[in-house]
This record gives C-alpha cells, structure tokens and sequence, in this order.
C-alpha cells in the first residue's frame, strides 16, 4: 500500500526509516467500505448532496387556499406630496427649494403596486471523508450497529428563515489508519535539503571561498555548507497531516447547511418609474401565510399576484426539490405607494414621483437644480 521508504545519508545506526513526501490524499482503496456509504471517494473530492426523502402528502383537509383580507389601499395628500419635495430639496446641497415651494400641484395620480415574496426555509445534507490526527481518542467504529444514513441523523433545526451550517461526524464511522502522508513515520524530509540538514551558504554560494579563492568564507568557515534554513538542520519535520502522531482517524462527515432562498417580484401598473428603486423602500404588508407548504395565492385583487405566486412556488420546488428539503415556507404581499405628482412652476408643467412608505421622491427633472437660489 505504501512506497519503500528510505533512510536519509545522514541517519546514524538504528534510526527509522524516513518517508519520501507522500501523497495529499489518502487512497482510496485505503479507507473502509462503510455500509451504507460504499460508493465514497476520498476526503478531497467534491462534496456529494443528498437527495432528501419524499415529501410528505399535505393533509386533504388543509385548505388549498387561504381565505384573503379586506384592505383599503392608501393614497397620499397634496401636503404629503410638497413635504416630499421639499425634503427632496433639502437633502441636496445645489438643488433649490423654491419649485417646491412655491408650485402648484395640478393632480395626483396614484399607481397600483405590490411586492411579492417568497421565502423557502431549505436544508441540504452532504458528507465526505474526513480525518484527524490520532491522539488516542475514543473510535466510534462500526460493528453489529450499522451507522444512520444522511438524512436519519437527528438535528435540532435552528432559527428559521436564517443562514446556518453545522458539521458533525457520523456515528459509527470511525477507523484509525496509518498516516498516509509521512507512512506512519510521523516526519517528513525537508524540502529545501532534501533531508540532508545542510544547504548551500548564500554567501559563497557555496563554494567555501571569496574573492576569487583567496579568503577562507567566514559564514560557512570553508565547507560551502551551511545548516538549513528552514528545518535547523535536521532534515526532517513534523508531519503536518497527522502532527507527528503517525496515525489517522478517519471518520465521516455530515455537513448540514440552512438557507433561506428569496423570490421577490414587482408587480406595477405602466407608469415609467424605475422598479429598482423599489428595492430600497418599504411597503404596507397586506398578507403574510407560514407554513411547511404555502399555496398559490386566489382570490387577490390582482390577478398577477395568482400568476406570480404559482410561479414562484413551482420555480422553489423545481430548484431545491431535489437537493435539498424545504422545511417551511412564507409568503407575503405588500403594497408599495407609488403616487405621480403633476405640478406647474413658472408656466411649465413637469412631474415627479413619491414612492415608498418612507415618501422618497423620484425627480429625475427637477426644475431646481444646480441652483443657490433658496
């Protein structure tokens, strides 16, 4: 299974052999055949999700579809829509306050708009080899208790709706092996010696003399040879896979990874606002439903909402459903006020937006700019 090892030049009577550098990775025909896990490689291949298991058939009498709330949408006043502006003005230091305030606000158009999200809480379990220096720590083999598949192994579900990771090995999955990088020797030859504890002397460059052969080098005092850097001159170092231990423990690994996947759509009347700067701004919730599976949204106002809903459910289970276990979903609904504001300044008629319960204001043209002219 292992390469011969060799004993270095410089090793007295009696010293162990020492191990050329080993491989990165243990072999694969190195570790055990683990019921259950038979087809895994080594530690360094790619991480391998697990399909979780099928989903639960929803209970028949579960309403299909939750019953939708009255709501009254809200518009704002002409006041509300020139303190906007005025603070619009405010927060930019060339721009002038007088259109706002001396304007005359000739309509207000309000524009029907809503945010849809969607919220899937999903958990995906994947496993890999592992291994640790061996220290003499307890080794949960396997033996007459086969050990739990991916998806048995119990674990508390943290906060919900939260990004979160937990590793932990897997029962019955332990075995202790000899180091495959140093081959149970615990060290490893120096790399800039090649074992030999000795380096050529930057000084001389090796050579043993200066000046043209006439002085006797100080630094190596005429060997050529100086003791090496990076080992101190002993030719060897410590293993750096198993600490100098000699031996492995090999174990499984189960890395269970909480997410929480977002699907948000706009859904607004023609009005030439830029839907980006919805992103930045709040709305009023108008609905919100919890649960392990939501349904499509019927019954809304809107018959997009119905539309986009159905879509973004079946666009989540086509997404995680094979990877990973949807443990809870949310969905919501928010009006965001959007109101188009048509005004007159100075025989000019001109417009701008106020959107967002926040009231900020869109204004690409506003006739104030570049202006000290308070």
């Amino acid at each position: 299974m292992y390469p011969q090892q060799a004993t270095p030049p410089w090793a007295g009577p009696g010293s162990p052999p020492m191990a050329a550098e080993g491989p990165t990775a243990p072999p694969a025909e190195m570790l055990d055949k683990v019921p259950g896990y038979e087809w895994m490689g080594t530690g360094d291949v790619e991480q391998k999700y697990i399909p979780p298991p099928p989903y639960p058939v929803c209970n028949p009498e579960t309403p299909q579809h939750p019953t939708m709330p009255q709501w009254s949408l809200p518009s704002i006043s002409e006041d509300t829509a020139r303190q906007a502006l005025l603070k619009f003005s405010a927060d930019h230091a060339t721009y002038s306050s007088r259109p706002a305030r001396e304007m005359s606000i000739q309509n207000l158009k309000a524009f029907t708009t809503y945010r849809y999200q969607l919220e899937s809480f999903t958990e995906s379990r994947s496993h890999e080899w592992k291994h640790e220096p061996y220290n003499g720590q307890a080794v949960d083999a396997f033996g007459f208790t086969p050990p739990p598949l991916p998806w048995d192994v119990m674990v508390d579900i943290p906060e919900m709706f939260a990004k979160n990771k937990k590793k932990l090995p897997v029962a019955h999955t332990a075995s202790v092996k000899p180091c495959y990088r140093c081959m149970a020797t615990g060290r490893l030859p120096c790399i800039g010696c090649v074992g030999t504890g000795q380096e050529n002397c930057f000084v001389c460059g090796g050579q043993g003399s200066q000046f043209g052969g006439e002085n006797k080098c100080n630094r190596c005092a005429g060997r050529g040879k100086v003791s090496c850097n990076k080992c101190s001159g002993f030719g060897q170092k410590t293993c750096d896979v198993c600490n100098g231990q000699a031996q492995l423990l090999h174990f499984i690994q189960l890395t269970i990874k909480w997410k929480n996947n977002l699907f948000e759509q706009i859904i607004a009347q023609q009005s030439g606002f830029p839907e980006d700067r919805f992103k930045k701004v709040s709305g009023q919730k108008l609905f919100t439903d919890q649960q392990y599976q939501v349904y499509p949204l019927m019954g809304f106002p809107d018959p997009q909402i119905t539309e986009v809903s159905q879509k973004a459910l079946q666009e989540h289970l086509t997404q995680f459903g094979r990877t990973s276990r949807i443990i809870q979903q949310r969905h919501t609904v928010e009006f965001i006020p959007l109101t188009q504001v048509n005004f007159q300044w100075k025989g000019k008629e001109q417009s701008y937006f106020v959107y967002g319960t926040e009231h900020k204001v869109y204004a690409p043209e506003y006739p104030g700019k570049n202006c000290l002219i308070m």
